[in-house]
């Protein structure tokens, strides 16, 4: 029969592929860690002690954890900074207590962890004869080719990016930002902003005035939260006061990983006082934050999120990124979707597909396993929650996994098509009428496609410079 056998209320026999069971938040006991035993609540939700302590180097890493992890962790950890790493580590206690969160750790648990995979790589994470793509490169989006002003990227005939720093509270390997971001590491010397920072702001805005087809501008960087309130709130409220403005996003991964920055006072008022302001002028106000495990949700970075909606934001939104050993499988993705909806009033919004940046081919998924996910997880969340997962194909921009125009499974090789110009293309005639590449990581094709990548590979010129020209 075509289907299962049902109940008289109509619930069928034979079990869903996955469980709702909602879950409380725990806050994992960060006494359990050597380097804590010692530390009391009121620095623990202290932001300035967060920061004071972040783990900057591998003998940090070690003062926290001590004799817990074995040496070949950390020569594991040292290795993978001198030889791999595309971002320099800066980890807040706070995002360290997130690792192996039930349990004193011990390296099967911190390898395994999907915290720690995604925000502490080691050498042994990383592909081996691919550690890189050969069509990979550090601004793979080409966002700085697409600077109006620096830091300003027109990007699609709406939407603008503004990056005010190029630092965050935390560093995350996978930022699709890695060659602005952060201090350089052997592998990769930052992109520097070589025009100083209040006259950023001031041509941003300006071009935002002579700009009246934009109307919705995220507010990056980096992280926001490492921008100051008063300048913060400053730059916002010019924006408010452009009539073309009608929704601003403020981008920070620290709601969650630091998310006593977002509960000072100082937080509290000048986020109600934004919000404010945009509500009387019929402007959206958001916050978007970047959340890859259900581990990462917790009491306190819960309650950083309703307080925003408290304080008149209209949604806090995640965007999350699409990572092997993170969050490949259905229920991982619900898992964290349900955390995030009930457990923080945050909603799901985009799961990216990891971008095509150095040394990423270990957390990328291919294509149809992708496409695969987005069917996984459809039905269970209510519409308004169900994250889109996209791709976002350089020169062409977010789409939609299913939106692709024809791909070759065999070589790895999908085609998009889109629908508008970016700034670089506006005297191209041919640009909406061609077809665009994006690439599986090699390692998840068949032989023959492996055979045919290691071909062409000595011809392949590996670009490590996506910012050529600003460089």
């Amino acid at each position: 029969m075509a289907h299962s056998t049902r109940h008289r209320w109509g619930a069928s026999v034979s079990e869903q592929p996955y469980s709702y069971v909602r879950k409380e938040l725990v806050e994992p006991d960060w006494t359990r860690l050597s380097g804590w035993r010692d530390v009391g609540s009121a620095d623990w939700f202290d932001p300035q002690w967060q920061r004071a302590h972040c783990v900057k180097t591998v003998v940090g890493l070690r003062g926290v954890y001590g004799d817990l992890l074995p040496e070949s962790f950390y020569g594991d950890l040292a290795r993978d900074q001198a030889e791999r790493a595309t971002m320099s580590l800066l980890l807040p206690p706070y995002v360290l207590n997130m690792m192996a969160p039930e349990q004193v750790p011990d390296a099967e648990a911190m390898y395994a962890d999907p915290v720690r995979r995604h925000m502490l790589p080691v050498f042994s994470d990383r592909m081996t004869e691919w550690p890189s793509h050969p069509h990979a490169s550090r601004d793979s989006l080409h966002e700085a080719d697409m600077w109006v002003v620096d830091g300003l990227t027109h990007r699609y005939p709406t939407k603008v990016l503004a990056e005010l720093v190029a630092t965050c509270p935390q560093y995350c390997g996978h930022c699709t930002r890695m060659d602005l971001v952060g201090n350089s590491t052997p592998q990769v010397p930052k992109l520097k902003f070589t025009v100083k920072q209040s006259d950023r702001y001031d041509a941003m805005l300006d071009y935002l005035r002579r700009t009246p087809s934009v109307r919705d501008v995220v507010v990056s960087g980096g992280d926001v939260a490492n921008v100051p309130w008063r300048r913060l709130a400053d730059f916002v409220g010019a924006l408010l006061e452009i009539d073309n403005i009608r929704d601003i996003r403020l981008a920070s991964k620290a709601l969650m990983d630091l998310p006593q920055h977002w509960l000072t006072d100082e937080a509290r008022r000048t986020v109600e006082q934004l919000a404010t302001t945009a509500r009387e002028r019929g402007v959206s106000l958001a916050v978007h934050t970047h959340v890859n495990s259900a581990r990462q949700v917790t009491p306190h970075n819960a309650k950083a999120a309703r307080t925003l909606l408290e304080l008149g934001v209209r949604d806090v939104r995640n965007q999350g990124v699409l990572m092997r050993g993170v969050n490949d499988s259905g229920h991982a993705l619900l898992d964290l979707c349900f955390s995030l909806l009930d457990g923080a009033g945050v909603l799901p919004y985009y799961f990216y597909m990891c971008d095509m940046i150095p040394n990423a081919e270990h957390w990328r998924l291919p294509l149809h396993q992708v496409q695969a996910l987005q069917h996984a997880i459809m039905g269970y969340l209510p519409g308004f929650a169900t994250p889109r997962i996209v791709c976002d194909v350089p020169f062409v921009g977010k789409r939609w996994v299913h939106q692709v125009d024809s791909y070759d499974r065999t070589r790895g090789i999908s085609y998009w098509t889109k629908n508008y110009l970016t700034s670089l293309e506006r005297d191209d005639p041919y640009a909406l009428a061609r077809t665009y590449e994006y690439y599986d990581p090699i390692h998840t094709l068949d032989e023959e496609g492996q055979d045919w990548w290691r071909e062409r590979a000595a011809a392949l010129v590996t670009t490590s410079t996506g910012r050529s020209d600003h460089e």
